[in-house]
């Protein structure tokens, strides 16, 4: 069930209506409504892995429990791995099985017939990398005395499983999620607003500019050979703009929905392209799988080692990849987080003359605003190459063409509406940019009859030039 199909708006209000109807005081019940709602939720694209997910639920609620329940540390570390090591199983048995196989068996040059040992030939169960890393750092927070334990299996259950951010995040902590479902809610219309305004703006950027793109996109990088080096760049450039638009638009579908019931969710998007250096645009994208490899990787790397400049590039290096490996089994992916990380570490590069420390970081963030956009756009583009690409040949084959300076004969063709329609995002977002979202804060500036223009304007757009349905990107992941 997509957020931008009928089904789920459907499922939506039904379950809006039901959940306003129990009463806020009844929290219980309304938890209870809520598991069920998001099982059904999730059920609907496969329900054997239902299973899956109400395992590592489990799993990990007994290990916390059992982590608080002992004041011995060797016995805590035991429950804490065993946390690690089932939700670090079940993503590498899903997601990186066949993989690592395929990689051992070229590096030792094996020919072994694929009969001859276990292909886990399985669809990836849809979200999978977001509910394992929120169920995990449960625990760790738990082992680190960072939260407690709690004692109520169903509103555990419910943090895992909330639907609105449950297949493509954002990756929320305990400390942020579950105690929202240990609290009574309120209903309050202006919430109810404010989330409706936000799924309106997701719906714009995922059906009107992200699937409108794709169309572009999927063409000219499936055969980049037929098309010119400034058709291939174009595509390229769009590129980022899908993912943008796809994620984003995502992330404020979820973040708008959990408002209708009284919920909060981390900000995961801050207009990632106005970024002035590599480091500032992690900050800005995809904030909380960022924080999380920080605080859970990143972090610990350096606490357990010095703090030189060497120790700090490895443990960039090594996380960078790891996000990168994160996204999913393909080389492309370690090549995505490594050319990440390379740009970083120049960043960090420092050095002193005439008494001053300077480096690139501290230059591009005082640098005039052309300077960061003729830095960022190639780092952002070159690197969206590679994320894009099926295999390290096919990225080779789209730089060689971007670089072959072939003519584009027909390239003004291609320029209109795709164009016109990320103009408006970015001309809508930057206006924003000082405000927590678009479209949220519209009453203190425009009156209502211009309000509801803009709202059936973006309505619309969205029925009238709404590309053909694609499936969230981040879903695979």
């Amino acid at each position: 069930m997509l957020f931008n199909s009928f089904d789920f708006g459907l499922f939506l209000v039904i379950v809006y209506l039901l959940y306003w109807l129990l009463g806020a005081k009844n929290r219980t019940p309304q938890n209870v409504f809520l598991l069920v709602s998001s099982y059904f939720f999730y059920g609907l694209w496969d329900w054997r892995f239902l299973l899956l997910i109400i395992a590592s639920s489990l799993i990990d609620f007994f290990a916390g429990k059992a982590i608080s329940a002992t004041s011995r540390l060797s016995t805590k570390k035991i429950y804490l791995w065993i946390s690690i090591l089932w939700n670090l199983g079940v993503l590498f048995t899903f997601k990186y099985f066949n993989f690592f196989i395929e990689n051992f068996s070229n590096l030792f040059g094996l020919d072994i017939p694929e009969s001859g040992y276990s292909f886990i030939n399985v669809i990836i169960p849809v979200g999978l990398s977001f509910y394992t890393f929120q169920t995990m750092s449960y625990t760790i927070d738990v082992y680190r005395g960072r939260i407690k334990a709690t004692n109520n299996l169903l509103e555990f259950l419910c943090f895992v499983s909330f639907f609105p951010q449950l297949v493509a995040g954002p990756i929320e902590r305990a400390r942020m999620l579950l105690v929202q479902f240990e609290k009574n809610r309120k209903f309050n219309f202006q919430e109810t607003k404010e989330g409706l305004r936000q799924i309106l703006w997701g719906l714009f950027k995922k059906m009107v500019v992200a699937d409108n793109v794709a169309i572009v996109v999927n063409t000219y990088f499936d055969t980049p050979q037929d098309y010119g080096s400034l058709t291939i760049l174009y595509a390229a450039t769009l590129f980022f703009f899908q993912i943008y638009c796809d994620f984003s638009g995502y992330s404020d579908i979820a973040i708008g929905t959990a408002k209708l019931f009284g919920f909060k969710l981390s900000k995961n998007f801050n207009i990632p392209y106005l970024a002035k250096t590599a480091s500032e645009y992690w900050q800005r994208w995809h904030i909380t799988l960022t924080r999380w490899f920080t605080d859970y990787v990143y972090g610990p790397i350096i606490k357990s080692t010095n703090n030189s400049y060497l120790m700090k590039t490895i443990s960039l290096i090594i996380t960078m990849i790891l996000i990168g490996l994160w996204h999913g089994a393909n080389w492309t992916f370690v090549i995505f987080g490594l050319f990440q990380a390379v740009f970083i570490a120049l960043e960090r590069i420092k050095w002193v003359r005439k008494g001053k420390t300077y480096s690139l970081h501290k230059g591009l963030n005082k640098a005039p605003i052309i300077i960061n956009i003729l830095y960022i756009a190639p780092l952002i583009i070159g690197a969206g190459i590679i994320f894009r690409s099926r295999d390290i040949d096919h990225a080779i084959q789209i730089y060689e063409r971007i670089f072959s300076f072939t003519a584009s004969p027909n390239f003004s063709l291609v320029i209109g509406f795709k164009i016109c329609v990320v103009f408006i995002l970015i001309a809508a977002e930057i206006l924003t940019r000082f405000k927590n979202y678009p479209l949220l804060e519209l009453e203190k500036y425009i009156n209502r009859p211009m309000r509801w223009v803009i709202y059936y304007a973006l309505i619309f757009i969205i029925f009238r030039y709404a590309g053909p349905k694609e499936q969230f990107i981040y879903f695979q992941f």
